[in-house]
């Protein structure tokens, strides 16, 4: 199984972010591979390739995580890595207080002991728009990512993340939902209580 731990998008940032890449796409090269918005995920965590014992013990150790507060995070801009001249990727923003690096680095700490290994880069939350193979025909791409300046595709607030399977097929990645884990009370379950 290739499983990775993920915040999935709300309807409306997903619709806003297809709406933005139907915009760019015509003017990307042929180097330019763009994702299905229906598969973009907010990414805590990549595992990566494993058994599926490894998995059952995966998910306790994810269980396990829990916090006072939902996570808020505010979806918006555009940028490239590891810069514009050279991209790699171009990405959508993703703005949030530390609680979503905080959590990412809970899920880093419970998984360490089942021998994956912690990402050696700092996280840097961000959605991919499209992956660049080769720079042909980017600079209208990069014009075209200008205009748009700062672009708003909205919020969400969370209080569980997903174990997800990445089935890699020759059309591109399917994703599927191993298991969802609440890791806070949701701020409607808290209003309820009367917190």
């Amino acid at each position: 199984m290739r499983l990775f731990v993920a915040l999935e998008l709300p309807p409306a940032v997903r619709a806003a972010l297809g709406e933005v890449s139907t915009r760019l796409r015509p003017r990307s090269g042929r180097g330019v591979r763009w994702t299905d918005p229906a598969g973009i995920h907010l990414t805590l965590k990549f595992i990566g390739e494993i058994e599926a014992a490894a998995a059952q013990a995966v998910r306790g150790a994810l269980a396990g995580i829990h916090r006072e507060n939902p996570v808020a995070v505010a979806f918006r801009g555009l940028g490239w890595f590891p810069n514009a001249r050279h991209p790699r990727v171009l990405w959508a923003g993703v703005k949030a207080e530390s609680d979503v690096a905080e959590l990412a680095a809970e899920i880093e700490r419970v998984l360490e002991p089942l021998r994956i290994a912690r990402e050696t880069r700092n996280f840097q939350p961000h959605l991919t728009l499209a992956r660049i193979k080769s720079e042909e025909g980017l600079d209208e791409l990069r014009r075209e990512a200008e205009r748009l300046g700062t672009p708003e595709f909205g919020r969400g607030t969370y209080s569980d993340f997903d174990l997800m399977e990445s089935r890699l097929r020759p059309q591109g990645a399917v994703y599927a939902r191993v298991e969802r884990f609440p890791f806070a009370v949701s701020v409607d379950a808290a209003r309820a209580e009367g917190r």
